[in-house]
């Protein structure tokens, strides 16, 4: 039996009523809910002892329910004459007191403000189908009427889908009239699968409408928001910003109807904010795994990244995620980062606060008491201490913090909040001694504290760089090759000049200037405050051998390539980021690897040397054509993919004839690595140049 409409301007037509509830019988018919879903926002604002008007009562069992736990002063209207007749015979014994009168509510009978309370479930829904000027004037005389039998400080409950249209007109309406204007959220029903009724997949609101008395000239509007049921109101600067917060919720419900009707949907993520502040608290991907065999025990589980480790590979990009969920063996895995700026107790507090949240991302099928498990890495939340937090006019906002690795170690990182899951520098800090306050926990004999290593404390500000350690493999594929120079064993002892494009931390041109005695390196960064950060930061200083210009790199390379004494340079290097995140290249900007310009590089470029460039290009069509602009001037063109990344280095040279076969290439790395590992001087032992030049191809 088809009782809900097909078209929605049936819903404003008294036949279609008549026909609905003839059809349907004595039957009750709970528009957007029952009591049960209902009752907590009800009782928040409707008092036992007050008068309340419920109109387009229909045969909803909520007036009775209402009536039996002591809500008994309620007049009941409708305009189906055939409905009202049903609801007094139901109700004509057990609840006496209570009405029902057949009344159009555009045009009461009841005197000026006889009610401290209207009650509305779907009845505006109902009425406001479309915005035609006749629906538009029928909803106005509609809500005039309940302003005028509502007294000063009584409220207009009102059960809504919320639709923009609907949310528009009451908002706009009240708010004009001087009314406090707040919209919850009703908590939905956990077992609606389980019910035989058709349910709505749209969230249910509830529209609580205060009555203001008129202050002449006062422009004040109230526009509140709860999004829990019992939660705390939101203050919201505008009519319009609330219809965007409703909005997002309902969006958010959609995609929680999609993720429990079907799996597969493809990457899809949100951000859970917190409700007092409005900032974004945790990250979620949710990542299914249709090949994962299902059985009971495997259908869902949700992964707390530890903080500091979300711009991991594994963590951070979609294929690492995918990994990680079959590795872990669920058919759906939510991953879950944590925000710098929030507070963070422990993995249990975490826990107790995303449960409720994340089983709505549960898959189909998924029984609401079964018990989600809670995984991570290392059994702890992790470490991260942000140091200092500024903005550049150039690179915007950004941030340099501390988080701790999986192997206890830490590392410092740069990170422009405008791509906040890349890190733009890192460098990893070396082991200190206990700072001041551990050391009195030692003197203390009488409280037996657990005793805390250098690598169980988190670094100071001040605390030393390693600077033999390159955290970026794409910086340690850009050493590499080096190796492509002639005669790698004696670069120690040969003057080198390199100009290195992009400061960034100062990672790369620092370990030039430390490993290299005799390099001279010339850096150019645009953005002024990158020198400050990877001088304060990241233990960059400058010396007769190391220089950095602040310029525009397409400026000062041309200034080379024009002046009279041009400057060659055995080694150039670019490493530097497109500010533009529309463009499919994201390093280096389009402007360096224009043909006109490549020929500028080409120009300050020795005969021998090598210029060396960090690829990070997503466009397959744009990366065809930058490599092949780079072919046209560099006739010999190495490419080397950094693996689970997106970066490529590319190392370019002027001669084909002096191509490398992948045996003389390592062969050639191997004698770098052996001459630059020196005893007394620092290095990564993890670090093998030849491994860096393994899956090099010649384009």
């Amino acid at each position: 039996m088809n009782l809900l409409p097909k078209s929605s301007k049936e819903f404003g037509s008294v036949d279609y009523w008549e026909k609905f509830f003839q059809q349907r019988g004595k039957q009750a018919f709970e528009w957007y809910g029952t009591y049960l879903e209902l009752c907590g926002v009800l009782h928040k604002y409707i008092k036992p002892r007050e008068k309340v008007l419920v109109i387009g009562c229909g045969s909803s069992e909520l007036s009775g329910q209402l009536y039996d736990v002591g809500y008994q002063d309620m007049v009941n209207i409708d305009i189906s004459e055939v409905v009202i007749k049903q609801m007094r015979e139901r109700n004509a014994r057990r609840r006496p007191q209570m009405s029902f009168l057949k009344m159009d509510m555009t045009r009461m009978e009841f005197p000026d403000a006889s009610f401290q309370v209207v009650l509305d479930k779907g009845t505006l829904d109902a009425v406001l189908t479309d915005e035609e000027e006749k629906t538009l004037q029928l909803v106005d005389r509609m809500l005039a009427e309940i302003g005028r039998v509502l007294q000063v400080g009584g409220r207009y409950l009102c059960i809504s889908l919320a639709q923009a249209h609907v949310l528009k007109k009451a908002v706009g309406h009240f708010s004009r009239e001087g009314w406090m204007v707040r919209v919850h959220q009703v908590a939905s029903s956990q077992d609606q699968a389980l019910e035989s009724e058709p349910r709505f997949s749209l969230p249910v609101f509830a529209f609580v409408m205060t009555k203001f008395r008129p202050v002449p000239g006062s422009a004040l509007q109230i526009f509140e928001l709860c999004a829990q049921e019992q939660g705390k109101p939101v203050r919201l600067e505008s009519a319009e910003r609330l219809a965007e917060a409703v909005q997002e919720r309902q969006q958010y419900a959609w995609l929680c109807g999609q993720l429990r009707c079907k799996a597969g949907l493809g990457s899809v993520s949100l951000d859970l904010c917190s409700g007092d502040t409005g900032e974004p608290r945790y990250t979620l991907h949710v990542v299914d795994s249709p090949a994962v065999k299902p059985s009971r025990d495997n259908r869902f589980a949700i992964f707390i990244i530890p903080q500091g480790r979300e711009t991991e590979w594994l963590f951070g990009m979609e294929e690492g995620r995918k990994q990680l969920a079959a590795s872990a063996g669920f058919r759906r895995l939510i991953t879950v980062a944590l925000h710098r700026g929030q507070q963070y107790d422990s993995m249990d507090s975490i826990q107790a606060e995303l449960s409720a949240r994340v089983m709505e991302l549960a898959p189909a099928g998924m029984p609401a008491q079964q018990q989600v498990p809670f995984l991570s890495v290392g059994g702890d939340i992790g470490v991260r201490t942000v140091q200092h937090q500024d903005c550049s006019p150039l690179s915007g906002d950004y941030v340099i913090e501390d988080v701790q690795g999986d192997d206890r170690r830490y590392f410092r990182r740069l990170i422009f909040l405008s791509n906040r899951n890349v890190v733009q520098s890192e460098a990893r800090l070396l082991k200190d001694v206990p700072h001041r306050a551990q050391k009195k926990r030692k003197k203390d004999k009488k409280k037996q504290w657990p005793v805390e290593t250098s690598e169980d404390l988190p670094p100071a500000p001040e605390q030393s760089i390693d600077k033999s350690y390159l955290c970026c493999e794409h910086h340690k594929a850009m050493i590499a090759g080096l190796a492509l120079l002639r005669n790698p064993e004696l670069l120690l002892e040969t003057p080198l000049a390199l100009l290195v494009v992009g400061l960034g931390g100062g990672s790369l041109p620092l370990f030039v200037h430390d490993h290299f005695p005799k390099s001279y390196v010339d850096a150019v960064e645009i953005d002024p405050s990158m020198l400050e950060v990877a001088t304060q930061w990241f233990g960059f200083s400058q010396s007769d051998r190391m220089k950095v210009h602040i310029a525009d790199g397409l400026d000062y390379i041309s200034s080379l390539a024009g002046g009279e004494a041009r400057t060659h340079y055995d080694v150039i290097m670019f490493d530097a980021d497109s500010k533009d995140p529309a463009l499919g290249m994201s390093c280096p900007p389009p402007g360096f690897v224009d043909r006109p310009f490549l020929q500028k590089v080409k120009s300050i470029l020795t005969q021998e040397g090598v210029f060396i460039l960090n690829l990070v290009c997503r466009d397959l069509g744009l990366k065809d054509s930058v490599l092949a602009g780079l072919k046209a001037v560099f006739p010999l063109l190495y490419v080397r993919r950094i693996e689970g990344e997106v970066n490529e280095i590319l190392f370019c040279q002027l001669h084909p004839e002096q191509k490398l076969a992948t045996p003389e290439l390592l062969e050639m790395a191997r004698a770098l690595e052996q001459t630059l590992r020196k005893p007394g001087r620092g290095w990564d032992d993890t670090y093998v140049l030849s491994d860096m030049l393994k899956t090099v191809k010649i384009v």
